[in-house]
């Protein structure tokens, strides 16, 4: 993406794998770099949930394996949220002042209630692959970091396989896509984009929300058979995803036609419906599963075989749990960056990892050199870029296991930068923020 220099013109509190590592607060922040670590491995998304945190934690410890972050350890703290906002919140509130290195929501509702948080307390928000699509902007959002892709990045990228399928965007001239998505903040953010794009191209657009947990869609689906799309996006979550997939085969409506964002494209959403999902496809967020991996393969000598492991060995290189451990990674590079600037082998606070969240450039040589290689593609950030890649790819379900389904896609920049300047300019004004100049930047 060429945004920034065009910009220029529930059932537990804590959890207690992260109380063996879990320091006190004064520890954490005279010893340790402390990571706070949102979760839920409780309630409707638990299934989908576990394996991204145990990723995430996985990663925290593998580092700890490697000697830190140049000597700097590692300590961190669950908290539960079940998925619900409020709680979000309340494990915020509890864990920021035990000196959190940066907070990873893994809830867009949970991030819009944090959005106006961070900036007072200077603690960065990495939400890589959901959150704020307006937040790439970071002279409005200073303190959001939607790193590797936003809904709008998705959203831009599944028209465009569409049209592929099709034969080139002019095919895609009175069509009838649908999208069936989660009723909340997240299944919401793809709409404005997928709208700017049906009338660009002359498709109609079918809007089929679902109430949350989505295990009721037989009225939905019922809708899709009478209006009869040529394709169905999926921006589900959880449970949502299997039956979405269930009342299709019910329905009759052919899975090689319905097109997942990346939260709808992991091991849970499949593994019940077997090969009834068979041709279902989803995009990735860059990775796939990816259990051969240089970096999974490290996770299982330096944390599973040592009996450190967070969960089940055999999910080690599953796409949520690569999730988890990708979002970790980021979150551990951005101190190592900030590190470079305010000293190696110190303990960063929010505010010095914010400068190394918008100063990373992870190029492959670096990306495959930690493990990555074959996995990500670079990601390089800066003050009024805070999402620094849009890469994504498409995988296929087999029957019995995702296969790569694409080459790489890219988000059409000149149409995702008027909408990211034109929304954070209106949020800006409604908050009464003055956005960053390039030369507060560079202060």
């Amino acid at each position: 993406m060429k945004f920034r220099s065009l910009a220029l013109a529930a059932a537990m509190s804590t959890i207690g794998f992260g109380t063996t590592v879990a320091s006190t607060a004064a520890q954490a922040q005279a010893k340790e770099q402390f990571f706070p670590v949102i979760v839920y491995r409780t309630g409707a998304y638990a299934a989908n949930g576990g394996p991204w945190a145990n990723g995430y934690v996985d990663y925290l410890k593998l580092v700890n394996a490697k000697g830190g972050i140049n000597g700097v350890k590692i300590s961190f703290e669950e908290c539960e949220t079940a998925y619900a906002t409020d709680r979000g919140v309340e494990c915020y509130e509890r864990l920021k002042g035990k000196g959190a290195t940066v907070f990873q929501p893994l809830s867009t509702g949970i991030t819009f209630a944090l959005t106006e948080k961070a900036p007072i307390d200077k603690i960065p928000l990495i939400t890589a692959g959901y959150g704020r699509s307006e937040s790439q902007d970071g002279s409005v959002f200073t303190w959001n970091f939607p790193l590797l892709g936003t809904y709008w990045v998705g959203a831009d990228v599944a028209i465009q396989h569409v049209a592929k399928q099709l034969g080139g965007l002019d095919k895609l001239k009175g069509k009838k896509i649908a999208l069936v998505y989660h009723d909340s903040p997240y299944g919401k953010e793809p709409i404005p984009l997928l709208q700017e794009r049906a009338k660009l191209h002359g498709f109609e657009l079918d809007l089929l929300p679902v109430a949350h947990p989505g295990v009721e869609q037989k009225a939905t689906w019922l809708q899709v058979r009478k209006n009869r799309p040529d394709y169905v996006l999926l921006w589900g979550w959880g449970v949502m995803n299997s039956t979405a997939l269930k009342e299709a085969q019910a329905t009759g409506f052919p899975r090689d036609k319905m097109i997942g964002v990346w939260w709808a494209g992991a091991e849970p959403d499949v593994k019940d419906v077997g090969a009834g999902a068979k041709g279902y496809s989803a995009l990735t967020l860059q990775h796939g599963a990816e259990p051969n991996s240089k970096v999974a393969k490290d996770v299982i000598a330096l944390v599973h075989d040592k009996g450190q492991g967070t969960g089940p060995k055999d999910e080690v290189g599953q796409v949520l749990y690569m999730r988890g451990l990708i979002s970790a990674m980021l979150g551990v590079e951005g101190v190592r960056k900030a590190q470079e600037k305010y000293g190696k082998g110190k303990v960063m606070t929010g505010e010095q990892v914010r400068w190394g969240l918008e100063n990373m450039n992870l190029d492959q040589k670096t990306l495959d050199g930690m493990g990555f290689a074959g996995v990500m593609r670079p990601v390089q950030t800066s003050c009024l870029d805070h999402m620094g890649s849009s890469w994504v790819r498409v995988h296929s379900w087999d029957g019995a296991n995702w296969k790569f389904a694409s080459d790489w896609y890219q988000a059409d920049d000149k149409l995702l930068r008027g909408m990211v300047l034109n929304a954070s300019r209106k949020y800006a004004e409604e908050k009464k923020i003055t956005p960053r100049t390039p030369e507060q930047c560079k202060q």
